[in-house]
């Protein structure tokens, strides 16, 4: 069985071209200056000019580059080699100065050797890591002394369901891999292309009590009954930038967001 690690990879390679070209992420708007960045992380983060930001998981870089625009010195990293690629050329593209490291979250700490004011990272994330103690261990790693973690996450209510939103399909909590295949991607449904990937369902729990175990203070923990992304099955935006499942209306958590600072 390969490794989850190069399912993955090759999973993300493989979407990436179908992303980057795709509506969904508006690459023409974002050029023309628009930022990728949503209110919920941006109210979280502040002013951060002058700040080192880490932003894990980047994708092809275009909050790494909001990130960036907004005045702080921003390291992106991906499992994607592709989605690194892409994004150095979509740094060079907007005139925008980032550094971007191809790197499983796990490897980092032997690759990267430096600190950081922030680590940032968001959105369809934690799912594609096995261990949360490991993935708070890294975070803390490279947090200097009262530096802060902002995290902005799906919430794992929502990936109880099957892709329908019809039934409750997986176990809340945190019971082994989960091995898929798709057809199409989140941004484009309709692309022909299919995949393999490995995920893992991560409950509230596990993520907060993993940090905490890593001295980090948890200062904020909201949840949302919306989704600033439309990357979901039967949809509905009920406000501009608000989007909820048709048929469960406002009756679930459909994001959290984590605010933590590390305490020494």
């Amino acid at each position: 069985m390969k490794d989850y690690k190069e399912i993955n990879r090759q999973s993300w390679n493989n979407r990436t071209a179908v992303h980057i070209d795709s509506d969904f992420y508006n690459v023409p708007s974002f050029l023309k200056g628009a930022t990728s960045l949503k209110s919920i992380e941006l109210g979280m983060l502040g002013n951060i000019r002058g700040k080192r930001i880490l932003h894990l998981q980047c994708h092809f870089g275009q909050d790494t580059i909001s990130l960036a625009r907004m005045g702080a010195h921003v390291t992106g990293v991906d499992l994607s080699d592709v989605a690194i690629d892409k994004a150095r050329g979509l740094a060079k593209e907007a005139g925008v100065e980032c550094t971007f490291i191809a790197s499983d979250v796990y490897d980092l700490p032997a690759i990267l050797k430096e600190d950081f004011d922030i680590v940032f990272t968001s959105y369809g994330v934690i799912g594609w890591l096995p261990d949360m103690n490991k993935w708070a261990g890294v975070i803390a790693n490279f947090l200097r002394p009262k530096g802060q973690l902002v995290f902005v996450e799906f919430h794992p209510v929502v990936w109880m369901f099957d892709d329908d939103f019809n039934e409750i399909k997986y176990r809340y909590f945190n019971s082994g891999e989960i091995r898929e295949s798709e057809e199409g991607t989140y941004a484009d449904t309709e692309a022909h292309i299919s995949q393999e990937y490995v995920m893992w369902n991560h409950g509230m729990s596990e993520v907060v009590n993993n940090l905490i175990s890593h001295g980090m203070n948890i200062r904020q923990l909201d949840e949302y009954d919306y989704s600033p992304y439309p990357c979901f099955r039967g949809v509905v935006e009920v406000e501009k930038g608000k989007f909820r499942i048709e048929k469960m209306k406002d009756n679930i958590p459909m994001v959290y967001a984590i605010l933590a600072e590390k305490t020494v």
